[in-house]
């Protein structure tokens, strides 16, 4: 904005405008008062003084009364011309009947004998009054005094003297009075002028820094003060802006602590929170929000929260802000397994208006895969269970009828009862364990052991299972041939692990590997090191396990063929304990498979090459 239009705005400018203008109203009203009072006054003491001596007045009336006008005129016109007629005055002498009887004029003595033609001489003869009026016949102010001539014994007026005088010197005296006048009114007016800029200054300035203080406070900078002039409002004024400067610094500095604070709990929050304003547009959202979203939140702020959240079909704003409630959010899609649990709550101030609100998301797939594991483990327990209970069951009611004493039926159905309620226990202790596992209770006894002896000490054992050409206790058909074969590293692997469970581990494994391989079949084991790990493998050449089950594989009671794994005896948590077992020890299992063309499981263990002489004995 150009200078001089912010100098017209300013309150310097309009105080020094109404003070100037206070001023000349002030001096405009007293210089009319005094300019008129003084041209009365002067006027009036003109007025006065516009008489002729007493002396004359007599002298006049005297002459007039006269029957010998000649004698009359004469001495009228000596007494006349006595009058001081210095001036422009004019006097005549009027009798009774409105003739003209003398003039102080010398040059205009042609008028006596004639009649006056003024209607105030006519007027003050005959209402015996003196009569006064002011004419200006040619820009020249006159006042003119008809004054009755009385007879003293009996008060009959016999003439009247007429007096014209000039006004000008009385106007000419006021015009120099009211120059003079005006001439201090401007010299007033100029003082009025620098009084109220140097008053303007003086209380603008401190108002002019105040303003500057504030718009620094405004852009965020509170290091200034403002200079106190004075003890008084304005003084008050500046120390009370310094104080809200201190005091709007320390509330910025909470402000920004508890909106610090703010951000970092929503930032490491693992609940999504999102704060709408009364529109529903979202204002606030956190990490864990947007990652939840699969977006960012920078896309989300100023988005409708019933866009953002795909609920706009189901749900409207109104709803939401004033019957606040939990729903289910199932954004699960191909590759992404996500349920959100979205709790709203509506912002209400004081006076009960809903300002906004408050969407809190919590990811509830875990819970709700516990729940549908829980629910399945339970459905499986009680189907795993039920099927034996119920063979055991029919036997033993056929047993009760009578089947006991046929000594062939007998034995056979009391040997089916007996691996039924053998195949019960062994699935009840893998319950067991497993429930030992998951409260952490199940004890793990580790101990450096060399994996080499102990692999092919377990591997020992199946294969005088497989000479001894026995049913193992878990369905195992060693009427089969099978082939063994060992390819192990030549270097000792010293492994710190629990020789019992990992034990287990390679039973489970080679249990499944014999169980599916076919007759004459070859189960490879491997044993070697790489990546400070040793890397323990076993393969079979059985039916292999389709694509879409490896990922369950390890899964509680689950079984690629589930008719034929019950038959062979399984309980289905065999490969479940097994990676729980791995996972305890710290490493992984995991399995490679080709549907038709085997499995091969792998075995993960963390490993420490352990110097030779460290075990010799001293």
């Amino acid at each position: 904005m150009n200078k001089r239009f912010k100098f017209f705005q300013s309150i310097d400018f309009k105080m020094a405008l109404v003070f100037v203008l206070m001023l000349l109203i002030t001096l405009e009203i007293v210089g009319g008062v005094f300019v008129t009072q003084l041209e009365k006054r002067n006027v009036q003491t003109f007025e006065n003084q516009l008489q002729l001596p007493t002396y004359v007045n007599n002298s006049l009336t005297t002459q007039l009364a006269k029957n010998d006008t000649q004698k009359a005129d004469t001495m009228i016109r000596s007494l006349l011309s006595d009058v001081d007629n210095s001036g422009d005055d004019q006097v005549q002498v009027v009798d009774s009947k409105g003739i003209i009887r003398g003039t102080n004029q010398v040059n205009n003595q042609s008028i006596v004998g004639q009649k006056s033609v003024d209607s105030g001489i006519k007027d003050a003869i005959h209402n015996n009054k003196t009569v006064t009026k002011t004419i200006q016949p040619d820009n020249n102010k006159y006042f003119i005094k008809i004054t009755p001539l009385l007879r003293s014994q009996n008060g009959d007026v016999v003439g009247a003297v007429y007096i014209k005088a000039s006004l000008n010197p009385v106007y000419t005296t006021i015009n120099n009075i009211t120059v003079i006048y005006l001439a201090a009114a401007a010299i007033a007016v100029l003082l009025g002028i620098l009084m109220s800029i140097v008053i303007s200054r003086a209380i603008t300035r401190p108002i002019d820094e105040m303003k500057k203080q504030t718009l620094q406070i405004a852009r965020g900078d509170y290091s200034g003060q403002v200079q106190v002039y004075g003890r008084d409002e304005l003084g008050q004024l500046a120390m009370a802006v310094n104080n809200l400067s201190v005091k709007v610094e320390e509330s910025q500095e909470s402000t920004e602590s508890e909106r610090r604070r703010l951000d970092s709990v929503l930032s490491n929050m693992t609940d999504g929170v999102l704060a709408t304003d009364r529109r529903g547009n979202i204002i606030i959202a956190n990490y864990e929000a947007a990652k939840f979203l699969d977006t960012t939140e920078d896309r989300i702020i100023g988005h409708s929260i019933m866009d953002v959240l795909e609920i706009q079909d189901d749900y409207t704003l109104r709803q939401l802000l004033e019957q606040p409630e939990e729903i289910s959010l199932d954004y699960t899609h191909e590759g992404r397994d996500l349920i959100l649990h979205a709790h709203f709550t509506s912002i209400q101030r004081e006076s009960g208006f809903i300002s906004g609100l408050v969407c809190v998301l919590r990811d509830v797939t875990e819970q709700q895969k516990i729940d549908r594991d829980r629910k399945q483990f339970v459905s499986n327990v009680s189907h795993e269970l039920r099927t034996p209970l119920t063979s055991v069951h029919s036997y033993i009611e056929a047993l009760q009828d009578g089947a006991w004493q046929d000594k062939e039926i007998a034995p056979r159905f009391l040997k089916v009862a007996q691996d039924e309620t053998d195949r019960m226990i062994r699935m009840i202790n893998d319950l067991l364990t497993l429930s030992r596992m998951d409260s952490g209770t199940q004890k793990i006894n580790k101990e450096m052991i060399n994996l080499n002896e102990l692999f092919n000490y377990i591997l020992n054992q199946f294969d005088m299972i497989i000479k001894n050409g026995n049913k193992t206790e878990k369905g195992i058909d060693t009427n089969k041939h099978y082939q063994i074969v060992r390819k192990f590293t030549t270097q000792t692997l010293w492994v710190e692990i629990d020789a019992d469970r990992f034990t287990q581990v390679i039973d489970n494994i080679m249990n499944n590997a014999m169980k599916y391989s076919p007759d004459g079949g070859k189960i490879t084991c491997s044993l070697y090191e790489t990546h400070n790990q040793v890397i323990l493998s076993i393969s079979d050449q059985g039916l292999g396990i389709p694509k879409n089950a490896i990922d369950h594989i390890f899964d509680r009671f689950y079984r690629v063929d589930k008719a034929r794994a019950r038959a062979q005896g399984g309980t289905g948590l065999g490969l479940a304990i097994s990676r729980e077992v791995i996972e305890s020890q710290g490493g992984r299992i995991w399995v490679k498979s080709e549907d038709g063309k085997g499995s091969t499981f792998f075995i993960a263990l963390p490993y420490e090459p352990m110097e030779e002489d460290l075990w010799d004995e001293n």
